[in-house]
């Protein structure tokens, strides 16, 4: 994932080795200290009696444990860090053996419901520090039994020199264009975007939406598009490189993300499209879910409604395009509120502190 690799490729008191199973996207990714462990012949049959039949997470075998370690030996690993709680889980059997102290980082999904609260628990207990992207989240892993003295607030972070700040102010011809950017799931809440910029469009007609994004929702939500009578200003863009969608933010006028709680228990952290987004000068229009409250300030870096209310959302849309006093004082002020609290180096300096800290426990 691209907020890992800014994480890793950004530090300067630590040299990171990653450990994985398979290499991709080499030339996007530039990076030569790693160490490939690719999943034993016998994974299959492993899903197939700890996931099928167990009912149990998949966790690797206690060689594999044991073959890992030995890696981390080689490479002299001081800390390991563990991307993503569900991973954390997954690794067990190398977390009870390990030498060295461990961290375990939680993004927003893989705090959102307990597959399994005895190994979960478990894996906190082996772990000297978690950390969070969110408050949100640490107040969830705190009700799944972590001891809240091992949480850190460590914050997604963005390259703020690479980001682009425009000024946004009102288009005359109210030609408003909105984007969404993001995965087409269920917890993005895409179709109380879509009900929202149907109603902002019966009173802006030659206003815009974007969507940027793959997923499964796709079809679904085209549907929901005719429905309502917005296929011909909606264009769903597809996954966009990093150059092409900032190019997309800086067309546009407000950025949309009322994310929601889904029926299994997946939320937010604090996403990292709407805080380039806010970073590049757009107002945000978001929901009081997860860790969104953490970064938008509503009324000042942006606006936050409740979950799937597309009425509240529409009515903030027009309130703030009526208003280009507002409008145009939001734009810096999501810049702002981004440099302030999410700064890549700032988080980078922050995440080595938590090795630091981890090592003299």
């Amino acid at each position: 994932m691209l907020h890992v690799y800014r994480q890793i490729t950004a530090l300067r008191a630590y040299r990171p080795v990653v450990i994985c199973q398979k290499r991709e996207n080499a030339d996007a990714f530039p990076f030569d200290d790693l160490v490939l462990q690719p999943k034993p012949r016998m994974h299959p049959l492993r899903r197939l009696w700890q996931k099928q039949i167990c009912g149990q997470p998949i966790t690797i075998y206690h060689s594999e444990a044991r073959r890992t370690l030995a890696a981390l030996h080689r490479v002299g690993a001081d800390v390991l860090h563990v991307y993503f709680g569900h991973i954390g889980v997954h690794l067990l059997p190398l977390l009870e053996i390990a030498d060295l102290p461990v961290i375990v980082s939680f993004h927003g999904a893989d705090a959102g419901f307990d597959q399994d609260a005895g190994r979960t628990r478990r894996m906190f207990e082996k772990c000297a520090l978690l950390l969070v992207r969110s408050e949100s989240i640490g107040k969830r892993l705190v009700e799944m039994g972590c001891a809240p003295e091992k949480i850190r607030l460590h914050r997604t972070g963005v390259p703020l020199q690479q980001i682009l700040f425009s000024q946004r102010t009102a288009p005359a011809d109210g030609a408003w264009r909105c984007v969404q950017a993001c995965r087409l799931i269920a917890k993005k809440g895409l179709a109380t975007s879509l009900r929202a910029f149907a109603e902002f469009a019966r009173e802006f007609p030659r206003a815009s939406l974007t969507i940027a994004g793959e997923g499964p929702q796709l079809e679904e939500l085209r549907a929901l598009a005719t429905e309502l009578g917005i296929a011909r200003q909606l264009a769903f863009a597809g996954f966009l490189s990093q150059e092409k969608l900032r190019a997309v933010f800086e067309a546009a006028h407000f950025f949309l993300h009322p994310s929601e709680l889904t029926g299994e228990g997946d939320r937010e952290g604090v996403p990292n499209s709407m805080l380039e987004a806010m970073a590049s000068g757009l107002a945000v229009l978001a929901t009081t879910h997860g860790g969104l409250p953490e970064a938008v300030e509503n009324g000042v870096s942006g606006v936050l409604v409740a979950e799937r209310d597309h009425a509240a959302l529409a009515c903030a849309m027009s309130r703030l395009a009526r208003d280009e006093a507002s409008f145009s004082t939001m734009s810096l002020a999501a810049r702002e509120r981004v440099t302030r609290e999410f700064d890549l180096e700032a988080q980078t300096r922050i995440l080595e502190r938590c090795y630091d800290e981890a090592r003299v426990q």
